[in-house]
């Protein structure tokens, strides 16, 4: 995962070699190298992610590619990129931040028993009374019968085999690490929200919205409280994405591997514009 960014552009390498200084271990290695079970690990992924797309920003920017920016939107994680994309902090305060993130939600899922499920071809509704039943959370809203449920794994499982019964189409367990987007993030959540206090935010040069409303987000203190909020609320990435078109987006530009958001975005609505770029060969494409 970037690795080609890393061979081919002067400004990926020094975002990669920031990152290696401020985090102080070789995350370089580790993104290019592996092995899986090291870069899945939550405290390792998310720098990872982090980087690989600002990486990718600084590239566009390098090559002049990068038309103006009106918008930025990231799910979960990617929340803090595309804030750092919008200058509400620096690249290395960004980092900090994620890095920061990941530890405390490792730990969290360490000292539980979480589980996750996604729930496909169902109405929001629907999911929500499964939910409600079985004591469980809708941690992700990702697209249009895309929804993704979080909580005690036992519980999960219940709501999976009960889902299953009644007849919903597809209701399927994820290979997750904990319970991301649920109350069994509330240890991370509290302690996030103590390190955020010694961190300044900035006002975003751009428009940026955020997970746990969908809306578009400007305040310093406002954007600090959403992405304290967003560790145990649900991502509401399919409103995220709508608020954006509606605010006048024409295109949407995912920067990350995968393209997992476009498909996100296809799925929501088919008429949309949207690229995506993870290594370098794309930016060319």
């Amino acid at each position: 995962m970037g690795q080609s960014l890393f061979a081919s552009s002067a400004a990926a390498r020094a975002v990669y070699d920031e990152a290696n200084r401020v985090l102080g271990w070789d995350l370089a290695r580790v993104s290019f190298e592996g092995p899986d079970a090291d870069l899945t690990q939550t405290r390792v992924c998310q720098p990872a992610l982090f980087v690989h797309g600002l990486a990718l920003l600084a590239t566009l920017r390098e090559q002049q590619k990068l038309p103006e920016v009106n918008f930025a939107l990231g799910l979960s994680l990617g929340e803090i990129t595309a804030y750092t994309a919008a200058g509400v902090f620096d690249f290395a305060t960004g980092l900090r931040v994620v890095a920061k993130r990941g530890e405390l939600m490792q730990r969290a899922c360490e000292q539980t028993t979480g589980g996750m499920a996604a729930v496909v071809g169902e109405e929001r509704e629907k999911v929500a009374e499964l939910c409600r039943e079985f004591d469980v959370e809708a941690a992700n809203f990702n697209a249009p019968g895309q929804i993704i449920i979080s909580g005690e794994k036992t519980k999960v499982e219940a709501a999976v085999a009960a889902g299953k019964a009644r007849g919903m189409k597809r209701v399927l367990p994820l290979n997750v690490a904990g319970a991301y987007h649920s109350r069994l993030m509330e240890p991370a959540r509290a302690e996030f929200a103590k390190f955020l206090d010694t961190v300044p935010f900035s006002t975003p040069a751009f428009t940026v919205f955020t997970n746990t409303t969908g809306q578009s987000i400007r305040e310093p203190a406002a954007l600090k409280a959403a992405l304290v909020k967003q560790v145990v609320s649900s991502v509401l990435w399919e409103d995220c994405m709508r608020s954006a078109v509606a605010a006048g987006a024409t295109e949407f530009w995912e920067l990350g591997p995968g393209a997992v958001l476009a498909g996100m975005a296809r799925r929501t609505d088919k008429s949309w514009v949207v690229k995506s770029y993870a290594e370098f060969g794309d930016l060319n494409a």
